[in-house]
C-alpha cells in the first residue's frame, strides 16, 4: 500500500500577507505525513516591479516575462516569498527546503511558443522528477516549490504554480497515494461568489461542461479546473479546490473522474 502525501497549491495573496501566511503555515505544518507545497507570489513581482521602475504587462490575467521582468520574478518568487515560507516552516518544526524547476532538475520547461501573443520567458512544463522528489521527501524534507522552471539550455521560466503542482502531484502519483489540494480565498468553487451556501462540493467531466457553457465557471477558474482534471484522469488520487483555511480536512470541491 502507498504512503499518504499531500501537495498544495496556495494563490500569492495568501502567501503574501503576513496574518494569511501565518495561518496558512499553522495549517500546513499540522498536515500529517509527507508534503508539499508549491506557490505563487504575483501580487509582490508587480509591487516590486513598479519600485524598480519596471512595467508589469498583464495579458488575461497572465503576465509578459520579458528580460527585466524575468529578473523580478525570479528574485520575488525564489527568492523572498519562497524563503519567507521556509523559515516560516522551520519556525513550526518542518524541514522545509526551497526548490525552483531548475533545482536538482525537479521540473523542465520549454519557452512557450509565440502565436497570437509573445509571453516571454514563459514555460510550458515539459517533466516533472518524481524519482527526485521522493528522495528529497524520504530524506525528511519538505520541498517548497517556487512557480519557476528551466529549460536545460540554461534559461529560467516564469511558469504558471497551478499547472506545476498538478505536473508535480503527477509525478509523485506512482510513488505515493497522492492528494492535490488547490487552496485560495474561497471555499471552493462557487455558484455565486457572494453566496456562502452556493459551493459546488463535486465536479465531474460532464458537469464541468454544463458549468463552462453556463458561465458559471470563467477566467481564471478554468485552467485551475484543466489542470485539476489533467491530475485526477493521470493517477493522482484526490483533487480538491478549497479555502485556505481548509487545508487539514475535505471540505471544499471535489474533482470527480
Amino acid at each position: 500500500m502507498k504512503e499518504k502525501i499531500t501537495v498544495i497549491k496556495v494563490g500569492g495573496k495568501i502567501v503574501e500577507e503576513g496574518a494569511s501566511l501565518a495561518a496558512l503555515l499553522d495549517r500546513f505544518a499540522a498536515i500529517e505525513g509527507r508534503k508539499v507545497l508549491i506557490h505563487g507570489g504575483g501580487r509582490s513581482a508587480t509591487r516590486i516591479a513598479e519600485q524598480l521602475g519596471i512595467e508589469s504587462k498583464m495579458v488575461d490575467g497572465r503576465r509578459i516575462t520579458d528580460g527585466e521582468t524575468l529578473k523580478v520574478v525570479t528574485m520575488v518568487y525564489g527568492g523572498l516569498v519562497n524563503k519567507n515560507i521556509v523559515a516560516g516552516l522551520q519556525a513550526r518544526g518542518v524541514n522545509a527546503l526551497g526548490l525552483t524547476g531548475a533545482d536538482c532538475n525537479i521540473i523542465k520547461a520549454h519557452k512557450r511558443p509565440v502565436k497570437s501573443i509573445d509571453y516571454g520567458f514563459v514555460g510550458d512544463v515539459e517533466c516533472a522528477d518524481g524519482d527526485m522528489l521522493s528522495r528529497l521527501i524520504e530524506q525528511g524534507i519538505t520541498p517548497i516549490v517556487a512557480p519557476l522552471t528551466h529549460d536545460g539550455k540554461g534559461n529560467i521560466l516564469n511558469t504558471n504554480a497551478d499547472t506545476m503542482a498538478a505536473e508535480t502531484a503527477k509525478a509523485l502519483a506512482p510513488i505515493y497515494d497522492t492528494t492535490l489540494i488547490y487552496c485560495f480565498e474561497l471555499p471552493g468553487v462557487m455558484r455565486n461568489q457572494e453566496d456562502a451556501d452556493s459551493l459546488i462540493t463535486t465536479i465531474t467531466c460532464e458537469s464541468y461542461k454544463q458549468l463552462l457553457a453556463d458561465g458559471t465557471i470563467s477566467g481564471g477558474m478554468i485552467p485551475k479546473m484543466e489542470n485539476a482534471f489533467n491530475a485526477i484522469n493521470n493517477g493522482v488520487s484526490k483533487v480538491i479546490i478549497t479555502k485556505a483555511d481548509a487545508i487539514e480536512g475535505t471540505n471544499g470541491t471535489h474533482i470527480i473522474a
